[in-house]
């Protein structure tokens, strides 16, 4: 089979990577793609936003499967064009993905299937803001309703901090905050079956101790040694299953990656957010445990077959991912700066410890930043201190001129397992 993926971030990397692995795989493109995917897929120029042009490639390359990685074109009806032309794509169409791209949507769908979540207020007007601000208290939760590229979230003490915030939205949900440990569970569905893949933990925060501005991700780590073992059912029944039934009630079934970002409070889980695709840096931990190969798991899911799939397959080892970012992100980065070290990674810690690229692009013979998340460096281990180990020595061999990293991902949920013996 023949396989395209849209994108070129670190997600499609770790997708590009699992399925270049996939005996089913004969042919494997990427479009964009970055520096890293060219060594695992034959890179296409496209706009990734024009699902016409995705189209066209698709059809020219006789694509037996779509990939739509990122939630922008997935919202922009990408997948819709390509379904249009008669090629099987993993991703869903632009009306469902609006799970992800207005919140207040998602809200609304939640309340239809009676899916627990934050009480929430949609405000567009600074007299909503103020009556919604007050109603919460600090902390204060404050969410753009479109798409913001993982960083329209602010969560913050400050009053003037979050109103500001509000008032820079054209639409904006102001909620309550949620206590207690964050959670990513994947899910793989076809408009009615639901496949949950294995939970994860993300880092937001820019700095150690979830310190400074939230973010895309600064690193995850998988499996979650201290949830509970009925966590992954429980969200399947509560939250996944009615999520999809409600949405091809309303006549907009989704088929594709149903991510929740889940809280585990004190009056038990629930949901902060829904969105349309698989996430970054989660997506990174979550395939390097996937047994099952990658394309009959998505294809299965393009083509309404997942009920009669077998079960999944996982491997017992724990994985790491730690993002290498670039000088000053979040906010301005800076990019063009030199790349050195990948090869030492390549030849001294594979297949335990690899690189995947986000924010690169070639250069001439070099390899050089060009965004805020640059590299995620992806580890295995029999546990998750030995997955940390492999990823902070792999990352320890690149050198990046201003480079910023996080250096206690998955530190104490480690730490906890250790003393536990597990």
């Amino acid at each position: 089979m023949k396989v395209l993926v849209i994108g070129g971030g670190a997600r499609e990397h770790a997708l590009c990577r699992s399925l270049s692995l996939d005996p089913d795989v004969t042919a494997l493109y990427c479009a964009p793609g970055n520096a890293g995917i060219a060594e695992v897929a034959e890179l296409r120029p496209v706009d990734a936003l024009d699902g016409a042009a995705v189209a066209r490639l698709a059809t020219e390359l006789d694509a037996g499967l779509v990939v739509v990685g990122p939630e922008a074109p997935l919202v922009a009806g990408v997948a819709d064009a390509v379904r249009a032309a008669g090629i099987p794509c993993f991703g869903p169409s632009g009306e469902a993905a609006r799970l992800e791209g207005s919140k207040a949507f998602a809200k609304d769908v939640m309340a239809g299937a009676g899916v627990p979540t934050a009480r929430s207020y949609v405000c567009t007007t600074a007299e909503e803001i103020d009556a919604a601000l007050d109603a919460f208290g600090a902390p204060y939760v404050v969410k753009d309703d479109g798409l913001a590229a993982g960083k329209g979230v602010v969560v913050t003490d400050d009053l003037a901090l979050a109103r500001a915030h509000a008032l820079a939205c054209d639409r904006v949900v102001i909620e309550e905050f949620l206590d207690g440990p964050e959670v990513s569970l994947f899910a793989v569905t076809d408009g009615t079956t639901v496949v949950p893949l294995q939970p994860a933990q993300d880092f937001k925060r820019a700095l150690d101790g979830d310190e400074g501005p939230n973010t895309g991700g600064m690193g995850a780590y998988s499996p979650l040694p201290w949830a509970d073992p009925k966590l992954v059912d429980e969200v399947l029944e509560t939250v996944l299953q009615p999520t999809v039934d409600e949405l091809r009630r309303r006549g907009t079934p989704f088929s594709g990656l149903l991510y929740a970002g889940l809280a585990i409070t004190s009056r038990g889980v629930r949901v902060i957010e829904f969105n349309a695709r698989f996430g970054d840096p989660e997506t990174q931990v979550v395939l390097a445990r996937l047994k099952t190969p990658l394309a009959g798991l998505l294809l299965a899911s393009a083509n309404g077959t997942l009920d009669v799939l077998p079960p999944l397959n996982w491997l017992d080892d724990a994985a790491v991912t730690v993002v290498i970012a670039s000088h000053n992100y979040p906010d301005t980065p800076r990019t063009g700066d030199r790349i050195d070290g990948l090869a030492d990674v390549a030849s001294q810690d594979a297949p335990h410890a690899y690189v995947l690229h986000a924010g690169t692009k070639n250069d001439g013979d070099a390899v050089v930043s060009a965004g805020g998340r640059v590299l995620s460096v992806t580890a295995t281990g029999k546990n998750l201190t030995k997955a940390r180990e492999r990823a902070y020595a792999a990352l320890g061999r690149i050198r990046l001129d201003g480079a910023q990293h996080r250096t206690d991902i998955a530190r104490k949920a480690a730490d906890d397992a250790d003393s536990a013996g597990n």
